[in-house]
C-alpha cells in the first residue's frame, strides 16, 4: 500500500496472521481473538524522530489498557513491551520504510487479549485473566485508536516528545532498579536511571553511566537469573 502512495494515518488489523515477527525477526504467535494491528504514519518531516514514535505507541498502549480494563499494574519495559504485573502482555515494532520525500513509518501492536504463549523463554499473560473486567479485542482497539490519535497530537511530529517521555516513564518498569542489558557483544548491569531525550536508555553502572541505544533488557529476578522476559 505505501507503494502505491498510501500515507496513512492508517489502521491495519487482522484477526490471525501466519507471519507476525517481533523485534530482530522473533516469531510472534498470533491465535485468533488477540490483538494484531500496524499503524501507518506518514508526514514525517525529520527521519530523525522516527524512533520517538515507538514510545508515542507505548504511551496510548498504556492509556487504552487502563481505560479499558481499569488495571494500574500495566507497565513499559524499555525499548519495546508491553508489561502486566511484571508479565509480557504485548509488544511494540517500529519500522520505516522509505517513499520518496520523507519516511514513512509502520507501528506494529500484538497484545495478547485473550490468550498467551506457554513455551516462550518469558513468562507471558493474557488480558482476560484480570477477569470480568477484561476489554473484547474491538473494545480495546477502539481505545488504542482514540488514545494513539492523541498521543500523536500531543507529540506534534517531536516538538511535544518531553512531554510524550515524561508520561512513558510514568509507567517504566524497573526504574531505579538493578537491571541487565543484553548487547551483541557484552552485557551491562547497573541501576535503570532514565531515559533521554533521544529515548535511549540511560543505566548507572559501577564503572559510570552508559547510554544504551538498543539492547534486550531483563528486569526484577531476571536480571539475577539472565533469563529473558
Amino acid at each position: 500500500m505505501i507503494a502505491t502512495g498510501e500515507r496513512g494515518p492508517l489502521w491495519i488489523v487482522a484477526a490471525r496472521q501466519t507471519k507476525g515477527r517481533g523485534r530482530l525477526g522473533r516469531e510472534w504467535l498470533s491465535p485468533a481473538g488477540n490483538l494484531h494491528a500496524s499503524f501507518l504514519f506518514g508526514g514525517l518531516t525529520e527521519a530523525r524522530v522516527a524512533p520517538e514514535l515507538g514510545f508515542v505507541a507505548g504511551v496510548a498502549a498504556m492509556r487504552a489498557l487502563r481505560a479499558t480494563a481499569g488495571d494500574d499494574a500495566f507497565q513499559l519495559k524499555w525499548p519495546n513491551d508491553l508489561l502486566l504485573q511484571g508479565e509480557k502482555l504485548g509488544g511494540i515494532l517500529l519500522e520505516c520504510v522509505n517513499a520518496g520525500a520523507a519516511p514513512v513509518a509502520i507501528i506494529g501492536i500484538g497484545v495478547n487479549i485473550v490468550d498467551a504463549p506457554n513455551d516462550t523463554p518469558y513468562p507471558a499473560r493474557a488480558l482476560s485473566s484480570v477477569g470480568p473486567s477484561a476489554p473484547s479485542r474491538e473494545a480495546f482497539f477502539q481505545s488504542l485508536s482514540d488514545a494513539m490519535e492523541e498521543a500523536a497530537d500531543l507529540w506534534r511530529g517531536g516538538e511535544g516528545f518531553c512531554r510524550i517521555r515524561e508520561e512513558w516513564l510514568a509507567s517504566a518498569a524497573g526504574l531505579g532498579q538493578k537491571i541487565r542489558v543484553v548487547l551483541s557483544n557484552e552485557t551491562i548491569e547497573g541501576l535503570l536511571e532514565t531515559i533521554d531525550g533521544f529515548g535511549r536508555l540511560i543505566i548507572e553502572t559501577n564503572a559510570g553511566r552508559r547510554v544504551i541505544e538498543a539492547g534486550d533488557v531483563l528486569i526484577g529476578p531476571r536480571a539475577a537469573t539472565g533469563s529473558r522476559i
